[in-house]
């Protein structure tokens, strides 16, 4: 256990209670402030001098230092035993400083000694304690120190870190500052390079959220604008057409009008606009901007930071081989198909559900319950996707460390870099599997009527609105995003740390009356209350959820303008609650030093640039912009879009309907019915079969998926190439910093070879030539080196400027046994 030494600045009074401030007062999670003749830790024992300072070291067994010393160095570890001496001679001094010192006989086993790693490090290099609290009370100034190291600073450092863990609850985790910066600088100061990156990374993607909402923000009122003057919806809505559609289901469902839809065409138009094919390539051009904004940010703090020249530790470990790792392999392969295949069965299986809802909805003899079958499986499929999607997440993490641990990576970073690997690929899929379905598949694969596919022979598989699956997928879009944000980033993060917190206080209940009044006899320090806090377990769920956000925002974009909104708004909540998350409910995390985001970078990187494909076909085969543009200027009499909905329907007769398939009731004077396709007509030569403008329209969808692609790409580069990755204010510094470092270097070779000269004239008087008796008594190899080739008496400086470098001249001359003396004299 450790041995503890209480040190007081002077002899003072000991305060009331009432004397100290409110704030002063507060306790941290669960603490309790008794009041004054109840604090005998925090005085000497003769309860008037205030402890200042709190010295814990690691007890040594009775005997002395001595002792100790004289083990250790018959142990083979003389470094103990200085150790001790330097102690010695520490508290030696603060003796001599005018400091009282009193030790605390009593040997303990304190939790807090294992919590706080280090403490101070060597030659003055400072790392603050790791101490959490919820409400901070810097009454006492105290400092927690490890005797391994020499202490010469008065500096205090738990008051250090009290101040800053009160500034940091105060400015920065409330959510009443939500409209400032945040004080990164002060986040990393006392929680590390590590977690300072990640609140720099994410105030920069809220800041340039604010852009993309307020572009988003006017592509929607655009679509709200201009509703009533858009054509097709006017079309669908207008009952005269009498577009007559063919039955949603067989046998039980009957022949509808298209003008039931009028509600989903208008809703369709906010979202489904010219304006969304130029938003979209805003947000891949804002994403290319952001990765770059990064960049800069990134470099800016590393300069700031001095972490230019951090490099990674490499460790010394024995690399297995191939044959112990395959098993590892073999199991993460299997596993993650697994995984992948349970999805798919998830998304497969709400399918069917959906199939199997219309059918039943649409057999119902309620005229309200037929005309909300669309709204009414869409919203119910993807409330329940979204549950789903939750509980997968959390089994996908707890298999992603599992299967991480079998593959033994050799270090933690590595580690690290597999696990969100493992665990993106799992919960990408699981986010996202059910949005592709509706955005590329659903309807592809429906048939026509007459000839429609089936599941499990009896129920046809489910088709798009006669307005496209965009609103559906915007639906599904917005469901899943604004519920996953709702739930796991926000009600998560609050209700999980509350409910231990809550958990731990039935515990407490559950003692003896005894041990009650122990706990109240012995009134538990500061530290031992923020030791029941809850353990850090990295960053990697909160720059995951933040990645997933970033996936809605960019992959889909051009189906939700919206989507930017949603997110800075969340974002901004996110930011104070994970504030007040690290300052009060967590442990104060071990600060690591770092210089980047790591494996997050090349995942934003790629997830960008797989945004730009995307949304390429989101806008050409989920949209109906390409269909209405190839009408517009292909096929219009009149080159407007009247007629386009006339044109976008397909004719079926209604007497080639399979035997048990045609509807029960039989509608009088109906001998065709439409459906949406591009299909000739029954009465063609080519019945049924894909008509020129199918075609037409496939062509000028793949074209604009390559224009799309170049343009951005184009775009991107353009980018790239305007914002440079390092800041000039920090070029020029560079630069600077650069000339200064060659200018030192010149001048100490300077002085090595005023050294050097002046060493052999004062210790070897010339004899003859001045320059050259300066090297008689030098090694024959290395005087060899400096003379010149074609003069053997005249070139001793010229000889030496020859030599490889002034570094290796010196050390040459180290090496000669002769020139102990001079040594000697030149130390």
């Amino acid at each position: 256990g450790p041995d503890l030494l209480y040190i007081s600045k002077r002899k003072n009074s000991r305060p009331t209670y009432s004397e100290l401030s409110p704030r002063l007062r507060g306790g941290g999670v669960g603490s309790v402030t008794p009041p004054d003749d109840q604090r005998p830790g925090q005085f000497f024992s003769d309860g008037r001098r205030k402890v200042d300072y709190v010295l814990v070291f690691h007890h040594y067994p009775v005997g002395g230092a001595v002792g100790v010393v004289e083990e250790a160095y018959l142990e083979g570890d003389p470094a103990e035993g200085e150790k001790v001496l330097i102690r010695e001679e520490f508290e030696a001094r603060l003796l001599e400083a005018g400091l009282e010192m009193e030790r605390d006989t009593e040997v303990r086993d304190l939790p807090f000694v294992d919590y706080f790693p280090t403490v101070v490090r060597f030659q003055n290099s400072f790392q603050y304690p790791t101490l959490q609290q919820t409400l901070p009370t810097p009454v006492f100034n105290i400092l927690f120190v490890s005797s391994r190291y020499n202490i010469t600073s008065k500096d205090t450092f738990f008051d250090n870190a009290t101040r800053s863990r009160i500034l940091l609850h105060d400015e920065w985790a409330r959510y009443g500052a939500f409209y400032k910066y945040q004080p990164v600088d002060l986040i990393r100061k006392y929680f590390g390079e590590k977690i300072g990156l990640y609140f720099a990374w994410l105030g920069l993607y809220t800041q340039l959220l604010i852009p993309a909402s307020i572009v988003g923000v006017f592509v929607f009122c655009y679509g709200c604008n201009t509703v009533d003057t858009n054509i097709p919806s006017q079309e669908m809505c207008d009952e005269h057409q009498n577009f007559t559609m063919c039955p949603l289901c067989d046998r039980a469902c009957d022949y509808w009008q298209l003008s039931s839809e009028c509600g989903t065409a208008r809703t369709s138009h906010l979202f489904d606009n010219p304006a969304t094919v130029f938003f979209a390539i805003f947000m891949s051009v804002w994403v290319a901007m952001f990765l770059e904004q990064w960049k800069r940010r990134q470099i800016t703090l590393n300069h700031s930071w001095d972490l230019t020249g951090l490099e990674d530790e490499e460790t010394g470990e024995v690399k297995l081989t191939w044959r112990d790792r395959l098993p590892g392999y073999l199991i993460n392969i299997s596993s993650i198909l697994f995984m992948f295949g349970l999805t798919f069965s998830l998304v497969f299986g709400m399918i069917v559900y959906r199939i199997v809802l219309s059918t039943v909805m649409a057999m119902s003899p309620d005229p309200q319950t037929k005309s909300n079958v669309r709204v009414t499986v869409t919203a119910t499929a993807v409330t329940i996707n979204l549950v789903v999607i939750l509980i997968l997440d959390e089994i996908y993490g707890a298999v992603a460390v599992w299967l991480t641990e079998l593959e033994i990576p050799r270090t933690e970073r590595d580690f690290e870099e597999r696990l969100i690997l493992k665990a993106f690929l799992l919960k990408f899929v699981n986010a996202y599997a059910p949005i592709f379905y509706v955005a590329f598949f659903k309807g592809r694969f429906a048939g026509r009527p007459g000839d429609y596919v089936y599941v499990f022979n009896d129920y046809r598989m489910e088709e798009c609105a006669p307005g496209g699956c965009l609103i559906e997928l915007c639906i599904q879009l917005s469901i899943i995003m604004v519920g996953k944000q709702l739930i796991q980033n926000n009600m998560f993060e609050i209700g999980i740390p509350k409910l231990k917190k809550l958990i731990r206080a039935f515990k407490d209940k559950g003692i003896s009356l005894e041990e009650r009044e122990g706990q109240l006899t012995r009134h538990p320090q500061q530290w031992n209350l923020d030791y029941t806090l809850v353990p850090f377990d990295g960053l990697t769920p909160e720059y995951m959820e933040m990645i997933i956000q970033f996936g809605f925002v960019s992959l889909f974009v051009a189906s939700f303008p919206l989507a930017p909104l949603f997110a800075l708004i969340n974002n901004v909540i996110e930011i104070r609650l994970d504030a007040k998350k690290f300052v009060t409910e967590l442990r104060r995390p071990d600060s690591v030093r770092t210089k980047d985001i790591g494996i997050w970078y090349n995942i934003l990187s790629g997830m960008g640039k797989f945004s730009v494909i995307i949304n390429a076909f989101v806008i050409s085969f989920t949209s109906g912009f390409i269909p209405r543009m190839v009408y517009q200027y292909m096929y219009s009499p009149t080159g407007t879009m009247h007629g386009f909905v006339d044109h976008s329907l397909s004719y079926f007769n209604i007497s080639h309907f399979p035997s048990g398939t045609a509807p029960t009731s039989k509608a009088p004077n109906i001998t065709f019915c439409r459906y949406r396709d591009y299909r000739e007509p029954p009465w063609s030569a080519e019945a049924y079969q894909f008509s020129k403008a199918y075609w037409a329209v496939l062509a000028a969808r793949l074209a604009f998926v390559i224009l799309f692609q170049n343009l951005v790409m184009f775009l991107g580069l353009l980018v790239a190439w305007m914002i440079s990755d390092v800041p000039k204010d920090i070029s020029e510094q560079l630069k600077r910093e650069k000339k200064m470092l060659v200018d030192v270097f010149l001048r100490e070779e300077k002085e090595k070879l005023h050294l050097v000269q002046t060493l052999f004239s004062k210790n070897h008087p010339s004899e003859g030539h001045p320059e050259t008796a300066r090297f008689r008594t030098l090694h024959p190899g290395l005087t060899q080196s400096l003379r010149q080739p074609e003069d053997g008496e005249g070139g001793g400086t010229k000889g030496i400027r020859r030599a490889a470098s002034f570094s290796q001249f010196t050390r040459q001359m180290s090496m000669s046994p002769r020139n102990d003396a001079a040594r000697h004299t030149a130390v």
